[in-house]
């Protein structure tokens, strides 16, 4: 299964840098590939295991242009569903070893270039340090009091359909990466009988891996239920986020000087999140807040369990002071005959009180610990009249106690690592882990608020009433504190429904404190009356605190901004509602901190790649203007996906790319899909990830990073003419082209995705066929699996054409003016609109030429972040897209006129955009400027041939009718297959 050296260009490893650099890479792709094949041709068969390595030989060849792609189909053309399982299979798991094998090169290389002395990469922290070293050695910077004062870097996890593997899987894999960073470490010195015996146990623990992970089921038979998904965002925090975090938090606060709060602090949508899905409840919301909950407490007690045995010291040898005594003799010693309370450690007596106190609180709350973590010496740990921890405040000034006592007896060595992570646990997770946002669109609460308001007797028909009537209506219900509803209240399905979910969020406030459940986002946010509909709900069950004057809420209520007319209208909402003074109060009782999302995927699927990443910057810069003018701190929520047509990409580059002012030393970010696996499924990697964002954050809350200076103004008039002229190429395909919405549907998977058991929520917001109404992750993943990528560039070549060769004023037909780089024609753009000179892209915005113009572009890329992260983004994700394979999804669409000419269209527009991109960057190929990409898509790609020509084969048999479940299954696991080689598919 694994590549040979045939599969590559000859190159010397011993003199080409190249060659030496990636041979360890391609050692253990190979190793792990024949690993596999072996217990293919062992456990399936030579005729499968000859099969797959056809495929493979044959894909090669084409990448080298050896073959034709017909030779591909050929193989699979009369393969029946139950023979292509294995086959896809096969190719599916390599995949899952190669990221493996990717991940630790990765790795690796940071170790040599550290041992040869070189200066860590951008992200990490120490450099960082160093850039901010002069500001955090003065007192008197305004920003750095400001930033000290409300530095929060959170990302969010969100559920994915790709993303929702076996537990198995998921720990088997991890299990891969440890072993193979092993064998990395013995392959690396001299061998002898010892290391040769040790290499030889290693590998063969590696053959029972891949063995267990080729008899795994890869995806479940049914469709994931939420609380699957719970769960498998829980596996992250056990496999790394508790253990990487709180040291991080902790070296945090030491360099920066944040008072001893927690920088880094996650939250999820899983389990929250009711937009759109109707499966979420309220037994959900508790199922999610109280796993949660139970996974942090177990990890507690663990740790503390290890530091009862560590602290030994006796008071005989040591001198320990009233604190650790008083807390020592807090309880009853009476606990268990033999116990540590009779022993002479006070230390440890100490501890056992903490213990103790939260064995009472899991009996008192009803959690369901693990006994393991309830135990002593096969005896449950405390007893009955135990006083149980309130919140974990209490548990926190019993742990400083410690903390105290072990400084006061010369025992610093013994502060750390395990009392200070776990004191920066607690300081982390409190007691519930993490914050669950709820979100929901705003839709759906003028439907429950015009229920609710009716059976009240407040308004007939709330939803009859125009903006300011519904504003003057929901401040008066904000100005009290009494229920709409009596007890004996009748409800409709859905009102009971919504009323549960909220209730759950209440009690679990109740129970795990406010910051359990921090957030209220509104989906669709278009108006004041969406934003503070909410409030009036969270009132109804106790979240909620109403005044004229003074209002209170521990729960956020978050505008979403998904739209490009959304985003553009975001500071005018922003203003209209700092003007209403109960808002304005809530705002101020919050700490004056008010949070904005907004949405990367919409706002793609309204206006194409470059229109969306423009009407976010300028969103931004509106919003940061009108916060500063009510006096309030923004703090922006990106609603980022995996895929760059959402979003994705580099984090810290994305970070640095936004404009000046819009990150005020405070960002939340959501992360999903395959990128959670990628970034936090090792702790190695789950710190180097966290500190990205936390660097990112300080450097573009504290440095000048943005580069423009004087010449902002031209760089914005010239980004305007790009979007619009983008968003014209892209409306004429997508919103005007009839036969688009049939080639879109029935070219790639998008059907499939919402039949057969993928993720647990619709694919659609409503029960249409509209691109307006369905999710972004459905659209985006379906483009992925065709391998056409269309939402992260479509548009961008003729954007970027039209306004070289002639400022962007031309109005259809072929573009005029000489082209700068010899280019495609410009077919067929809408008018240019109205506008001046400046803001509508003239020709003196940028230049009187284009090659003047060109000259403005390639100033621009080099100087200006934001435009530099967005080609490089575009590029990337262009590299994995793969037009010879969408031709043959074309192939499926019913109208082959339609199939045809529709694949055309993209595929011109793929060509210009690729050569205007490397005019503009001065770049030869896509990934230049990304050579780890470039070293995968040249390794890893060819295998990704065969899983995209056997969902072809099919979707083509299901879609005529063939309902065999391997035909199903098979068309799941290429999805999935595809999803894990691509990484960041949606």
């Amino acid at each position: 299964m694994a590549d040979t050296p045939q599969d590559h260009p000859a190159t010397d490893s011993g003199t080409d840098p190249l060659a030496r650099a990636v041979a360890p890479l391609r050692d253990d792709v190979r190793f792990l590939g024949s690993l596999l094949g072996e217990t293919i041709r062992e456990h399936a068969g030579d005729r499968v295991f000859d099969l797959v390595e056809t495929a493979r030989r044959t894909a090669f060849a084409v990448r080298r242009s050896e073959a034709d792609r017909d030779e591909v189909s050929a193989l699979f053309k009369d393969i029946s569903a139950a023979d292509a399982i294995p086959v896809i299979r096969a190719f599916s798991l390599f995949a899952l070893l190669a990221n493996v094998a990717e991940d630790l090169h990765q790795e690796r290389r940071r170790r040599m270039h550290r041992a040869a002395g070189e200066a860590p990469p951008d992200g990490d922290l120490e450099v960082t340090w160093t850039r901010l070293a002069d500001l955090l050695e003065g007192d008197g910077d305004d920003r750095l009091a400001a930033v000290r004062a409300t530095a929060r870097v959170s990302p969010v996890l969100t559920a994915h359909p790709t993303e929702t593997r076996r537990r198995m899987v998921f720990e088997a894999t991890r299990r891969v990466h440890v072993l193979m960073g092993r064998r990395d470490g013995l392959r690396s010195v001299e061998q002898d009988p010892v290391t040769e015996a040790e290499l030889a146990e290693l590998e063969l623990e590696l053959r029972r891996l891949v063995l267990a992970l080729w008899q795994t089921a890869l995806i479940r038979n049914e469709r994931p239920h939420i609380e699957d998904e719970v769960m498998a965002g829980l596996q992250y925090y056990e496999a790394t986020l508790l253990e990487v975090i709180p040291p991080l938090n902790a070296q945090i606060d030491e360099r920066l000087g944040c008072g001893g709060r927690a920088v880094v602090r996650p939250g999820s949508w899983i389990g929250g999140d009711r937009d759109g899905n109707p499966y979420v409840t309220g037994e959900v919301v508790r199922f999610a807040t109280d796993r949660a909950a139970e996974l942090l407490h177990g990890h507690y007690a663990e740790q503390l369990r290890l530091l009862e045995r560590e602290l030994s010291m006796s008071a005989r040898i040591v001198e320990v002071d009233s604190g650790i005594a008083a807390l020592a003799d807090s309880l009853t010693d009476t606990e268990v005959e033999g116990s540590p309370a009779r022993e002479d450690v006070p230390f440890r007596q100490a501890v056992r009180v903490v213990r103790r106190r939260l064995a009472a609180r899991a009996r008192a709350t009803g959690s369901s610990l693990p006994r393991s973590v309830l135990l002593s010496a096969g005896r449950l740990i405390g007893l009955d009249d135990d006083p149980p921890y309130a919140g974990p405040e209490e548990m926190a000034a019993d742990l400083e106690t410690i903390d105290a006592g072990l400084s006061a007896v010369g025992s610093d060595l013994l502060r750390a690592p395990r009392l200070r992570d776990l004191r920066w646990a607690l300081n982390s997770f409190g007691f519930h882990l993490q914050s669950l946002d709820m979100r929901q669109n705003s839709e759906s609460h003028e439907d429950l608020l015009t229920e609710l308001f009716a059976l009240a007797g407040v308004s007939e028909d709330y939803a009859a009433l125009d903006e300011d009537a519904r504003v003057e209506l929901l401040l008066g219900e904000l100005s009290h504190d009494r229920p709409l509803l009596g007890v004996r209240a009748e409800l409709s399905e859905f009102a009971d429904k919504e009323m549960g979910v909220l209730r759950a969020a209440a009690e679990a406030v109740a129970g795990l404190g406010p910051d359990v459940v921090p957030h209220y986002i509104v989906s669709m946010c278009g108006s004041v009356s969406d934003l503070l509909e909410p409030a009036v709900l969270l009132k109804e069950v106790g979240l909620f605190s109403g005044s004229p004057d003074e209002p209170r809420s521990t729960v956020r209520l978050i505008p979403l901004l998904e739209t490009i007319d959304d985003l553009a209208g975001g500071a005018r909402m922003l203003d209209a509602a700092l003007a209403l003074p109960q808002f304005r109060a809530l705002v101020r009782f919050q700490e004056d901190v008010l949070e904005i999302m907004l949405g990367y995927s919409d706002s793609n699927k309204d206006g194409g790649y470059l229109a969306a990443n423009w009407s976010l910057y300028e969103a931004e810069l509106a919003l940061v203007d009108a916060a500063a003018r009510a006096g309030v701190h923004l703090r922006f929520f990106h609603g980022r996906g995996g895929a760059v047509g959402r979003g994705g990409g580099n984090s810290y580059d994305a970070i640095l790319a936004q404009p000046p002012g819009a990150v005020q030393g405070a960002l939340r970010i959501t992360e999903q899909g395959e990128i959670i696996s990628a970034k936090y499924s090792e702790p190695v990697r789950a710190r180097r990830n966290l500190e990205a964002l936390v660097a990112a954050t300080l450097e573009v809350s504290l440095l000048d990073v943005e580069g423009l200076g004087d010449d902002a103004e031209q760089a914005y008039a010239v980004m305007a003419a790009l979007a619009r002229l983008g968003r014209e190429a892209y409306a004429e395909l997508v919103h005007e082209d009839p036969g688009f919405i049939e080639y879109f549907t029935t070219s790639t998977p998008l059907s499939e995705i919402g039949e057969l058991n993928i993720g647990s929520r619709p694919t659609s917001r409503k029960q249409t066929s509209t691109v307006d109404d369905l999710r972004a992750i459905p659209w985006v993943l379906s483009w992925s699996q065709s391998r056409v990528m269309l939402p992260g560039w479509f548009g961008v070549g003729s954007a970027l054409k039209r306004w070289i060769d002639d400022g962007g004023n031309a109005t259809g037909g072929e573009a005029t003016g000489g082209s700068a780089t010899g280019g495609h024609a410009d077919a067929g753009h809408a008018d240019a609109g109205d506008g001046d000179s400046a803001a509508a892209g003239g020709t003196n915005a940028g230049g009187t030429n284009a090659e003047e113009r060109l000259a403005t572009l390639r100033r621009l890329y080099r100087d200006w972040p934001f435009l530099r992260t967005t080609l490089s983004n575009m590029a990337q994700v262009m590299a994995k897209a793969d037009m010879g394979l969408a031709a043959r999804y074309a192939e499926l669409v019913p109208d082959a006129e339609v199939g045809r000419r529709i694949h055309g269209v993209i595929s011109d527009e793929f060509d210009l955009t690729r050569e205007m991109l490397l005019a503009v960057t001065g770049q030869e190929t896509l990934l230049d400027d990304n050579p780890a990409l470039a070293r995968s898509v040249r390794n890893r790609f060819p295998y990704l041939e065969p899983l995209n020509v056997l969902q072809v084969e099919l979707l083509r048999r299901y879609r005529a009718g063939d309902r065999d479940p391997d035909v199903r299954t098979g068309i799941q696991l290429t999805m999935n297959g595809l999803a894990t080689a691509l990484r960041n598919s949606g």
